[in-house]
């Protein structure tokens, strides 16, 4: 007599919790006329954690999408600094949710992602890295670091 499913998108930059829950309700008033007396509804999932201090958190699950310009300084300083320390990466995106939703994505912030391994092995049930992987972040890490505190 009930049914419940959970559908998890990405979103784009510039899409609203508002604009995402609309498409939604529209996708459901199109199933509505097929299934009279059915009540569909959309809503957002609330996500509960508990922090180390014992303080419970609770909000609704919606991860922004965020991008930033190239030629942005904060991206622009650390992607040539590793160029020229020999790092062979190119500029692209992440397939998964990062924290970056928040701070890019809701407050503003400049953010990037750097990262060790291969994005298909995160999250899995055998993720792993390699030691000499995570040396090169590790060295990594110390290049971007370097690049945005320089002061020209």
């Amino acid at each position: 007599s009930r049914c419940l499913a959970t559908y998890d998108r990405r979103l784009l930059p510039g899409e609203t919790p508002e604009s995402v829950l609309e498409e939604m309700r529209q996708a459901l008033d199109k199933l509505s006329p097929g299934h009279p007396g059915a009540a569909l509804s959309a809503r957002y999932a609330l996500g509960r954690e508990t922090c180390y201090t014992g303080r419970i958190m609770e909000a609704e699950r919606f991860f922004p999408g965020w991008l930033f310009e190239e030629d942005e300084w904060f991206i622009d300083r650390p992607y040539r600094a590793l160029k020229e320390a020999g790092f062979d990466i190119s500029l692209s995106h992440y397939n998964f949710c990062t924290n970056g939703s928040h701070y890019a994505g809701e407050a503003g912030i400049p953010t990037i992602g750097f990262g060790p391994s291969h994005e298909s092995l995160a999250h899995t049930m055998d993720e792993y890295i390699e030691i000499s992987q995570l040396q090169k972040a590790r060295d990594g890490y110390r290049i971007i670091m370097e690049a945005l505190l320089a002061v020209k």
